[in-house]
């Protein structure tokens, strides 16, 4: 049984398509390279004296979160019990929205070098038309919750109500539905006063999120005004909740923004995001999210808008794959230049830590780093490897490399005084995380993702100011 810890961040999601394949090849030579040049530095992170003890018990909260928020994620890739998206959603004339936000959609990362004879600013340049200071976009500061190396969901204010009273949500693009507290007698985080608004109405339909009797949140569906650094939705659907289980009652997170596709939305009704975008209240039908490194703040999410002082290189697209979470086909990780096969789904997690895959699938990746092994005083999911070294590591996603970091991998050491350190690739019962792979933060804070729904709906990735500091 694994230890139960305050679950803020526990949200309903994800899914699978297929069956998983694995293997292992020699990478061929042409791939041998470093997806982002020098971002493989370490600072003083090289030797074990410099990492600090790895904390296993919020990793293990994580796990216990996510067993519960992926429950129903095959039923959901494989096109099960899912709501319809609103046309418009589909419209061609959103694409010109977003061509006319970048110059340049189909920048490739082969080749690509951190610093070279331009500066970084004449990349982020050559790459990147500016937007329109005036357009439509609001960007909201993201605060990161850090317990030792240990990140816990993202969270910013979101306003509601006539008179705009902000309570923080945590934003996460593996789920689908908006909630808060509305006179919930046992909740002890900040709620929202639904009788000092006077576009507040309930439509008196339950709104209940349940997961398998572990967790729940439960009320009524109601709608309200609802903005974010000026931008305002009219009539906006939320789960208004007065009852809660212990484990969403424990932190500052009132509730939470999903910004998944609608058609996981519990509610049934279109995202916050969607009905920007259906309501023309945005410039372009992306937003964009930055992931500091190491520091509670920071961070930020930009909705219809590109923040190009945080990325230092070209754009990537790479396409979704099933209109529910935003999935992108997993071909495979380099590892230390040999190849291992994935062909799985991946899941771009915003309210996930660290990288899961299947404990197969977990252990071919470290079977291609010299000295690693499970970790010696964890369960079988964790891997380490030998703290003084710095393996690289990328993933293939829909025929893209992208690197992860050394600073996001090496997450610990594994126990005191211990030469290992634990990596940041987890792996999970293989029938749990049958077809899919979950990439959170150990990737993002490498890597300003966009989350585009013109052109079929993709993500894009440019390497990260991060890499650069």
């Amino acid at each position: 049984m694994l230890p139960r810890f305050p679950l803020s961040f526990l949200f309903p999601t994800i899914g699978v398509l297929g069956s998983p394949v694995y293997d292992m090849m020699f990478y061929p030579p042409m791939y041998m390279r470093d997806p982002f040049g020098t971002f493989n530095h370490t600072h003083d992170l090289v030797t074990s004296t410099a990492v600090p003890v790895f904390n296993v018990q919020p990793v293990m909260a994580e796990i216990e979160a996510l067993q519960i928020k992926y429950q129903k994620a095959l039923d959901f890739l494989t096109g099960k019990n899912l709501v319809a998206l609103p046309d418009a959603l589909s419209d061609p004339g959103l694409d010109a929205l977003s061509d006319a936000a970048f110059t340049d959609t189909t920048s490739d990362l082969s080749g690509f070098v951190l610093f070279g004879s331009t500066t970084i600013s004449q990349q982020a340049n050559m790459s990147f038309s500016a937007m329109d200071a005036a357009a439509q976009s609001a960007t909201d500061p993201l605060t990161d919750e850090i317990q030792k190396a240990i990140h816990v969901p993202f969270y910013g204010p979101l306003e509601f109500g006539k008179k705009s009273q902000q309570l923080s949500v945590a934003f996460d693009t593996c789920s689908s539905d908006l909630w808060i507290p509305v006179g919930c007698g046992d909740c002890g985080t900040p709620q929202y006063n639904a009788a000092a608004s006077s576009t507040y109405r309930t439509t008196g339909n339950v709104f209940n999120v349940n997961y398998e009797g572990f967790s729940y949140a439960e009320g009524t569906l109601a709608y309200d005004t609802i903005g974010m650094g000026g931008l305002k939705v009219n009539s906006q659907y939320f789960g208004a909740v007065t009852d809660v289980s212990s484990n969403f009652d424990s932190d500052r997170i009132s509730g939470c923004l999903g910004l998944g596709f609608s058609s996981i939305a519990t509610s049934g009704k279109p995202t916050f995001f969607e009905n920007l975008i259906m309501q023309e209240k945005i410039e372009a039908p992306f937003f964009s999210v930055h992931l500091a490194r190491g520091k509670a703040s920071g961070s930020k999410i930009t909705l219809g808008g590109y923040d190009m002082s945080k990325a230092v290189g070209p754009l990537t697209w790479v396409s979704v794959i099933s209109k529910t979470y935003w999935t992108v086909h997993f071909d495979g990780a380099v590892v230390e230049g040999n190849y291992v096969s994935g062909n799985v789904d991946a899941v771009i997690d915003t309210g996930s830590s660290f990288i899961y895959v299947s404990q197969t699938l977990a252990n071919l990746i470290y079977a291609n780093i010299l000295g690693a092994g499970p970790a010696a005083n964890y369960s079988s999911g964790f891997f380490s490897f030998p703290c003084d070294s710095n393996p690289t590591i990328s993933f293939s996603l829909g025929g893209h490399d992208f690197g992860i970091n050394i600073q996001d991998f090496k997450l610990g050491q594994d126990g005191f005084g211990s030469t290992n350190c634990i990596g940041g690739i987890i792996g999970l019962d293989d029938a749990f995380m049958e077809g899919i792979v979950i990439i959170g933060h150990a990737f993002m804070r490498s890597w300003y993702s966009v989350f585009d729904y013109s052109h079929g709906a993709r993500v894009g990735f440019a390497p990260s100011i991060n890499n650069a500091q």
